[in-house]
């Protein structure tokens, strides 16, 4: 397993990068920050992971929560998530009681919540929204069940009721499950139509069928997290011929990076999307405001 090498005070350089398209900080919606026993099982998967992939995927930050808070912060991430998700019943309450405290611990995270399709899912959704949850995440393929469950169908009208973004992984990549792919999230949007979804990855690799589902519902935003990166671009490259969509909808693109089990350092995401030259007004747009929006976060 390979070391992943980072840059020489990458705090300073990401926080460079930033006012160079006039941001003193960034808001990153797509990261974990998880119980000790249940990041070591995720880990543990992505150590494995090279038969799945070809490669292998070293993991970039591997201290504690504490380091780990002190990378983002020197980067200027002002605000960012603690996405947690389970894989079987029992879990979700659990990891949302556990997210709950770790935001009253550290005030610059969104608190976030998650669920699993099981009776007793619409009782701790509410729950969770009443103690203040501002962002859940749904992992399709590591949950390994369909959307369109069931037992679902009360949580998901919470959601779109209290316009509570969901982020949810989806997509195929980096390997497919039993229920990705984009027809399901379609189906569901379908029955909630108002639905706040953040499709992780932007639903690598079916990339153009989801930003067709942008097209088709306003209420989806798309985060970047590993797109554009060299990691990503040798295994589900990003099509050239539907960068122009991106400008088209840089109002609903949300800066994501997977932090801290990522392959790379946390500047390859940065560099990656000031790399497809899209302009500073729409960088400010990923890198902090589009987030802050949705989100309500004051900056002045």
């Amino acid at each position: 397993m390979s070391a992943v090498l980072l840059p020489v005070d990458e705090g300073a350089q990401v926080r460079e990068r930033l006012g160079s398209v006039g941001l003193d900080s960034m808001i990153d919606v797509h990261t974990h920050f998880m119980p000790e026993r249940v990041l070591a099982k995720v880990r543990a998967y992505f150590d494995a992971a090279g038969p799945l992939l070809g490669r292998t995927w070293p993991i970039a930050y591997r201290g504690d929560d504490d380091d780990r808070l002190a990378r983002l912060r020197s980067f200027g991430v002002a605000c960012f998530s603690s996405l947690n998700y389970p894989h079987k019943p029992g879990m979700a309450a659990w990891l949302n009681d556990w997210s709950a405290q770790f935001a009253t611990q550290v005030p610059e995270c969104l608190q976030s919540a998650t669920f699993y399709p099981e009776p007793e899912a619409p009782a701790y959704v509410v729950e969770a929204i009443e103690a203040g949850a501002r962002i859940f995440k749904v992992h399709v393929q590591v949950g390994n069940y369909d959307p369109n469950e069931p037992l679902l169908d009360p949580v998901w009208a919470q959601l779109e009721d209290k316009q509570i973004p969901a982020v949810i992984h989806s997509g195929d990549g980096p390997v497919p499950g039993d229920h990705t792919g984009v027809g399901g999230v379609r189906q569901l949007l379908e029955r909630f139509p108002r639905l706040v979804l953040i499709v992780a990855h932007m639903g690598m690799p079916e990339y153009d069928a989801f930003l067709d589902l942008a097209d088709d519902f306003s209420s989806i935003y798309l985060d970047t997290t590993m797109v554009f990166t060299p990691f990503t671009e040798t295994l589900m490259p990003f099509p050239p011929a539907s960068k122009p969509r991106l400008r088209d909808l840089g109002d609903r693109i949300l800066f994501g990076s997977d932090f801290p089990n990522i392959p790379h350092p946390f500047l390859t995401q940065v560099d990656a999307i000031l790399g497809l030259g899209l302009g500073a007004t729409w960088e400010r747009k990923v890198l902090r405001d589009n987030a802050a929006r949705l989100f309500k976060v004051d900056f002045r």
